[in-house]
């Protein structure tokens, strides 16, 4: 039978089951999180799905005024058992010496980038554990500081035992635990990538499809980033001459007339809106589209889902009225992460539970970015032009809808003006389903060549493109040169908050607070 209890680490024993009062001969301070449950398989083994001491609420206290200068360390891996468990610490270079004896004695030397094998020793100078051991010395590291990396077997227990010996033993030179994504936000901050580039890194860890890492490999290798620094390049050398121009007036220049300067604004334009739709295909791999199922009792829509999953997600059966709730699964269309929402037969009912299915159904339809209304081709259910009348009251506008006749393999005639004819019981018309479904959000061509993009990084780039097409406009009104360079210095503002030359504190708090720790 499963053992539910809190559990915690004490400076020495290490392990407390059960309540808050009872300890296994620990003394000092303990660092426990009574929320972590831990289970006890078949076998008497603790399953330990956490680690207590891996946030800050487990040491009693946040870390968010913390200095960005304090030497850190965080669990590299994830939680759970595995073969190898890496613990990661990143330090100034004048710490180098001093935490490296601290952990593994005062006469020890770690050549760079070197494997070493060496017992990791307890606060009692008992042996925790053999690991691998190396050490990046700044600036050729990952944060551009001193990184030191244990490579130690992968027990949840164990790596909690060998952090806090880390922080006790490193105490005084102020090691902390990381915060999330702080050791990607010290890279950053060091100009070891910029910030499309840290973005892309958690990117690449939550990508859930071969398309979506490729391209978080893309944006990681710096493509986007190239791709923006080129046409901000541009803006700038075509601000620098305009501006040239204002300081030097006796050389009577008419730079707004000069054709020079509409074809480089025109290329810039084109250059951002070519970012700006390569951009949104990334947003769509990264974040996913959402597809609403809707229609009458019985027309199919849970058989649909079945057949694009490939695999029973809902129930079906003859009885109309089968699904009360909405069914969500993600399913993979040319490497596009599709949620796909079955939901409630709409028709008009006096049961109090399904009721309240419909109302969840007019719900998911107002947030989905596709709308997928599904008839009954056959003729065997009446074409309820009500339930169409409700799914067009709750569709967003400019949401694709797109009418499905299903069943058409108990009929001769099918779809018409448009109207996708298929049979999800045999499969017929799905592969047109998928392309149409493709086509409607943006992603029917090929992926390659598409970076990861961000919600942010769409708006900075609408809003350059913006300040640009005004630049184009006032150059028709022939007005001071100098609004024309304001606007360019604008877009090149909204271009270099994508690569954080421009971000404030705050978006990157926010950015780097959804990061895992360790990373």
């Amino acid at each position: 039978m499963p053992v539910q209890a809190p559990i915690s680490v004490g400076p020495k024993k290490g392990l407390r089951l059960g309540g808050r009062g009872r300890d296994m001969g620990s003394k000092g301070p303990e660092y426990t999180n009574p929320s972590i449950v831990y289970q006890r398989d078949r076998g008497g083994h603790y399953n330990l799905h956490n680690l207590p001491i891996l946030t800050s609420a487990t040491l009693g206290k946040s870390f968010m005024h913390h200095s960005d200068k304090d030497p850190i360390i965080a669990v590299a891996t994830a939680a759970g058992r595995g073969g190898i468990g890496i613990l990661r610490l990143s330090f100034g270079k004048a710490l180098e010496a001093q935490i490296v004896g601290r952990l593994f004695g005062e006469n020890c030397t770690l050549k760079a980038r070197y494997a070493h094998l060496l017992p990791f020793l307890g606060t009692d100078g008992g042996v925790l554990d053999r690991a691998i051991v190396l050490l990046f010395p700044a600036p050729h590291s990952y944060t551009g500081e001193s990184v030191l990396e244990i490579q130690a077997h992968g027990g949840p227990v164990l790596l909690s035992l060998i952090m806090r010996t880390c922080l006790e033993k490193c105490r005084d030179l102020g090691l902390r635990m990381a915060e999330p994504g702080e050791f990607t936000r010290r890279a950053f901050m060091n100009g070891r990538m910029d910030l499309t580039q840290a973005e892309a890194v958690a990117d690449l860890i939550d990508a859930v499809s071969e398309s979506a890492v490729q391209a978080a490999g893309r944006s990681l290798s710096g493509e986007f980033s190239n791709a923006v620094r080129d046409v901000d390049g541009n803006i700038t050398e075509l601000r620098a001459f305009i501006e040239a121009t204002l300081d030097f007036p006796e050389e009577d220049i008419d730079v707004i007339g000069s054709e020079k300067v509409r074809t480089r604004l025109v290329q810039a334009e084109t250059g951002i809106r070519a970012i700006l739709e390569n951009a949104r295909q990334g947003q769509v791999l990264r974040e996913g589209v959402t597809v609403a199922i809707v229609g009458s009792p019985n027309v199919g829509k849970s058989s649909l889902l079945n057949a694009l999953a490939q695999e029973e997600v809902a129930i079906v059966t003859d009885i109309p009225g089968t699904t009360r709730d909405r069914i969500e699964h993600w399913v993979s269309l040319n490497g596009v992460p599709v949620k796909m929402v079955d939901t409630a037969g709409i028709r008009t009912t006096d049961d109090v539970v399904e009721s309240k299915g419909i109302e969840r159904t007019l719900v998911e339809i107002r947030k989905a970015d596709v709308v997928l209304h599904l008839k009954d081709a056959s003729g065997l259910i009446r074409d309820d032009t009500e339930v169409l009348d409700k799914v067009l009251k709750e569709v967003r506008h400019g949401v694709p809808l797109i009418t499905v006749n299903n069943k058409v393999d108990l009929c001769e005639s099918a779809a018409s003006g448009g109207e996708i004819a298929i049979s999800a019981k045999q499969g017929v018309g799905l592969s047109e389903l998928k392309a149409r479904l493709l086509e409607v959000v943006g992603m029917a061509a090929t992926t390659d060549g598409v970076f990861m993009a961000r919600e942010r990084h769409l708006q900075c780039l609408k809003t350059a493109a913006e300040h640009v097409s005004r630049a184009l406009l006032l150059i028709d009104c022939d007005p001071m040169p100098e609004l024309v360079a304001e606007e360019l210095r604008l877009a090149s503002r909204a271009l270099g908050e994508i690569l954080g030359e421009t971000t404030t504190e705050d978006i990157l708090g926010m950015i780097f607070s959804k990061f895992c720790i360790g990373k």
